[in-house]
């Protein structure tokens, strides 16, 4: 038996044993869990050779990766409970100021991950809204591009951004100095926010309701309508279930005589390609390239790979589509935007998106238990461009009606 099979065992019996011995009041809940010195410290060592090894992006960021080692190593072997040490590897992750890269952990009352309801920008110690999701609690309660938020629960939004900043970077970078101020104005889970906002010649204060989820998050994965003049719409919500493929063609039977289609991906968080590249394959009468990938290899990354789109269904959509976007149009959902971009069926209307531009791997740390994920994959158009610097065609002002302006890109495709 090697020494971490043993560690990984006594681990075990030590849960075990905690668990077990518990009585009176309270009896039955889950034990805090024990930790030996070296299992923090060996479970540290297996996230930080993973990403060292694997994680994509190391080249286009101001991470110095050793560095973390140095800094973080020490208080994951000195942490005493699981939820200290899962926040020292959420700290470790944030060095990284990916949010396609994260631990799977918020704890109640924890700083939630950046872009819950807001887009914004570093101005001062303040913050400047760019974008604010459709019927999220800061749209709910006024907040509209261009705000400036003064103070988050009564601390200067600078200030507080000061805690997520990452501190081991070897120059500044605006990145990461955005993804700090972002964190700052999604809140804490499960805790109401109280901003101030900047007025002509002062300050005024609103509070924005609990809402731990958004508002579309009980909406079907796919719904259908017709527009005027009998254009159709589609709304996917999410990539994320099979069952999405199967309600997109019965929407798509539904609108096959259309003249002209609006696929809407806004407020949709990607999912898996299972489910995405067959819906392409309704637009398509052969064979087509959509995308290249690479992943990393040494120091660097891999030679390009091809993925491509294969026909499907029964008949195929030919009349000219658009794809609406919008900022929360993430991963997937920018994927497929360019996706049908390069296969020459969509034109992309809405705002820039998420720029999560990399397919994400999985991990468990084998000791604690401990899981989350990583941007592994760098995905690129049919032209080899990244897909973190995919735009739409026309890109839509702060504030202006998407679907709109998506209609008439769509009218002027139908004449």
């Amino acid at each position: 038996m090697d020494r971490r099979h043993f560690l990984h065992l006594a681990t075990a019996t030590a849960l075990s044993a905690a668990a077990g011995c518990r009585s009176g009041p309270g009896a039955g809940a889950q034990a805090e869990i024990p930790f030996f010195d070296p299992t923090g410290r060996l479970d540290f060592d297996e996230l930080w050779r993973t990403l060292g090894e694997r994680y994509c992006y190391f080249g286009q960021k101001a991470t110095d990766w050793e560095h973390v080692r140095a800094v973080y190593r020490p208080q994951a072997a000195s942490a005493t409970t699981l939820d200290g040490f899962k926040e020292i590897i959420r700290r470790t992750m944030n060095e990284l100021y990916d949010a396609h890269t994260s631990i799977h952990w918020t704890p109640d009352g924890g700083w939630r991950p950046p872009w819950l309801d807001l887009r914004a920008e570093p101005h001062g110690l303040a913050a400047r809204v760019l974008d604010v999701r459709d019927g999220s609690a800061a749209a709910q309660g006024g907040v509209e591009p261009g705000t400036v938020i003064l103070e988050l629960d009564g601390s200067p939004v600078g200030e507080l951004a000061q805690e997520h900043l990452p501190q081991c970077l070897t120059r500044p970078d605006p990145a990461a100095e955005a993804w700090a101020y972002n964190v700052t104005l999604s809140g804490r889970r499960n805790r109401p926010r109280r901003l101030t906002i900047g007025t002509n010649g002062g300050s005024r204060e609103l509070t924005l309701a609990l809402m731990e989820q958004t508002s579309d998050h009980d909406e079907p994965g796919v719904r259908h309508e017709r527009l005027d003049g009998g254009i159709g719409y589609i709304r996917i919500a999410s990539f994320a279930e099979m069952e999405v493929i199967e309600l997109f063609d019965d929407a798509l039977e539904a609108l096959r005589d259309s003249p002209g289609l609006i696929i809407d991906v806004r407020r949709n968080g990607g999912g898996d390609t299972a489910v995405s590249v067959p819906i392409m394959g309704r637009f398509i009468t052969e064979p087509k390239l959509y995308a290249y990938m690479r992943r990393r290899e040494g120091e660097g990354l891999s030679h390009r790979w091809r993925e491509e789109v294969e026909p499907r269904g029964p008949f195929t959509y030919e009349a000219p589509v658009v794809v609406v976007t919008d900022f929360w149009s993430a991963s997937l959902a920018e994927g497929f935007p360019m996706g049908m971009s390069g296969l020459g069926r969509g034109r992309v209307v809405g705002r820039p998106m998420m720029q999560l531009g990399a397919g994400v791997w999985s991990f468990r740390l084998d000791l604690t238990g401990v899981t989350g994920q990583y941007s592994a994959e760098p995905v690129y158009d049919i032209e080899d461009r990244p897909r973190d610097d995919f735009r739409p065609h026309v890109v839509t002002g702060a504030g202006e009606d998407i679907l709109e302006a998506g209609l008439r890109e769509l009218m002027a495709m139908m004449t």
